[in-house]
């Protein structure tokens, strides 16, 4: 167990959170979520005693032992796969550095033998004959060979490093495992095995993510830090989010019987509680849900932007043709023979294993690149609007405040009252609609791109991976505006609950071509998985 008592943490007088009481026991998945820059992994780093609070404390029972998710990629470059995986075990490594260097000794004395039988004891204790095959289990299950056990670290490519930094953080069946975003970067394959691993796992988990489905099917609890308070709630980030949504709107309406009020929370929670599972973690959160009171569901502050796209004139029949798409960069094809129709329902995510070539298909339609072989003919009656993946041509060397640049992008008169109450919905408020834009964060430049999109009433929306840089409240936002809308959709991107709720055409981008089917894209992964194919990074 861990125990939080009092926490307070403060940054050059600004105070992350305050007076935080927590417990984290065994057999839980705890997600932790937060707007950017509210604490989350810095939270994580205080647990692991890096850094030392502002006041109060954490114990962790005696025994207990914590492994983490290493961020630095090049720190076991000198080290192969099978040391740097040991490592998650630091103790059972020491033992079998100072074994191998006990046998090596030329003159093995009655001392050396007895400390190594004390050694040859510990290391059966921590199963160290079981290491080898436990480190290979590991990496396998996240899709690397078991001739790679035996690879230099620095011999392999960063997707790799990732998944055997992983495969070190989950070795030895630690007691705590601190998970910092250990979702990025890692293929369809690998997330699902990670999931399965996580939704067994005997231990305490804690992991930072921004990956809502993952959260949906590993978390018991959502650990939500939120304006210098951190809170724990029992289910996964669906309910969390649900719940709060409605505890919002109970709030709001104070006039309402109380009795009417709780009668619609049991029902909520209920409704929650009946969801299938297909892990002993879901199984847990069902058993803490039906426990759930009124009382102990969450009413966040937390604000979400307003993005919601309405079409000035509906789409016709005809909305897009392309055929024989052919992309060459520096001698490599990027698309080789593209083709494909789209409908006026139609709502595409293009998925592949190249990034680089579902952009470039992306700036060949939005009419931003005519070096490519092929043609591509909209729809008379299609107007479209472009979300790039690289939006720093509208900002760099910009000298306009947010206002001024939102302005330009506006259709006829319109008064500063409107672009204000427009920008405040984007979580622009006050002041801050006078800030340069070439100053904002990455995030912030994300909203202003949207806010400009919303501006112009197409029937087309055309975004290459629109969700780069947001938090978890802006990306539900954007999932919920592409859900709602009324047009064309083609989109990319790396967030598995938007590619689920709003695709209902998935179109993967090959070396030969393209494979375009109808359906959602969990029904596009199982039939990939049918077929054998080859996973990719989600």
């Amino acid at each position: 167990m861990i125990t939080v008592s009092e926490l307070t943490l403060s940054f050059g007088g600004q105070v992350l959170f305050k007076d935080a009481d927590l417990k984290f026991t065994a057999g839980n998945c705890y997600g932790i979520i937060g707007a950017n820059g509210a604490g989350k992994s810095t939270f994580l780093r205080i647990l692991t005693g890096e850094i030392e609070p502002t006041k109060g404390e954490v114990v962790i029972d005696k025994g207990v032992r914590m492994s983490v998710l290493r961020q630095d990629h090049f720190a076991f470059d000198e080290y192969n796969v099978l040391d740097t995986v040991i490592m998650g075990n630091k103790r059972l490594y020491d033992i079998m550095q100072e074994k191998d260097a006990l046998y090596a000794k030329e003159d093995f004395s009655e001392e050396d033998g007895d400390r190594a039988g004390e050694l040859e004891s510990e290391f059966a204790e921590l199963n160290g004959w079981e290491a080898e095959s436990d480190a290979s289990k590991l990496i396998q299950g996240l899709g690397l060979p078991e001739e790679l056990l035996y690879s230099q670290m620095s011999s392999l490519s960063g997707n790799e490093k990732v998944k055997v930094l992983l495969a070190q953080a989950l070795f030895g069946n630690p007691d705590v495992i601190l998970l910092d975003e250990p979702t990025n970067h890692l293929d369809i394959d690998a997330i699902r095995w990670l999931e399965d691993f996580l939704s067994e796992y005997f231990g305490t988990v804690l992991v930072v993510s921004h990956d809502r489905h993952f959260l949906n099917n590993v978390c018991t609890h959502i650990v939500d830090i939120d304006y210098t308070k951190i809170k724990m709630y029992v289910g996964n980030y669906e309910f969390w989010y649900e719940s709060s949504q409605l505890m919002q709107r109970m709030i709001k309406q104070q006039n309402k019987k109380a009795e009417e009020k709780i009668k619609e929370l049991q029902e909520f929670i209920n409704r929650f509680s009946a969801n299938k599972s297909k892990s002993r973690q879901a199984t847990s959160r069902r058993k803490l849900l039906d426990k759930l009171t009124v009382e102990e569901m969450p009413a966040s502050s937390r604000k979400y932007p307003y993005i919601g796209f309405e079409m000035d004139r509906e789409p016709g029949k005809e909305i897009l043709r392309a055929e024989g798409i052919t992309k060459i960069v520096d001698g490599e094809k990027l698309l080789n023979n593209v083709s494909f129709t789209l409908a006026r329902t139609d709502k595409v995510a293009f998925i592949g294993e190249s990034e680089q070539a579902i952009t470039a298909l992306f700036e060949i339609l939005a009419e931003q690149d005519e070096d490519y072989e092929g043609t591509i003919k909209w729809g008379s009656t299609t107007s479209r609007s472009y979300f790039p993946k690289d939006n720093s041509a509208f900002f760099n060397g910009c000298d306009m405040t947010i206002v001024d640049w939102i302005r330009q992008y506006s259709t006829g008169e319109v008064t500063d009252t409107f672009l204000r109450g427009f920008l405040g919905k984007m979580l622009f408020s006050g002041d801050e609609i006078y800030k340069k834009v070439d100053v904002l964060s990455g995030g912030e430049k994300v909203r202003c791109m949207f806010s400009r999109m919303m501006l112009f009433g197409s029937n087309v929306l055309l975004l290459d991976r629109p969700t780069n840089h947001l938090d978890l409240e802006s990306i539900t936002a954007v999932n919920n505006g592409l859900r709602d809308f009324k047009g064309v959709v083609i989109f990319a991107s790396h967030d598995h609950e938007i590619m689920q709720t709003v695709a209902n055409k998935i179109i993967e981008i090959t070396p030969d071509g393209c494979i375009c089917r109808e359906g959602t894209y969990e029904e596009y992964l199982d039939y990939r998985r049918e077929r054998g194919m080859k996973s990719f990074v989600e």
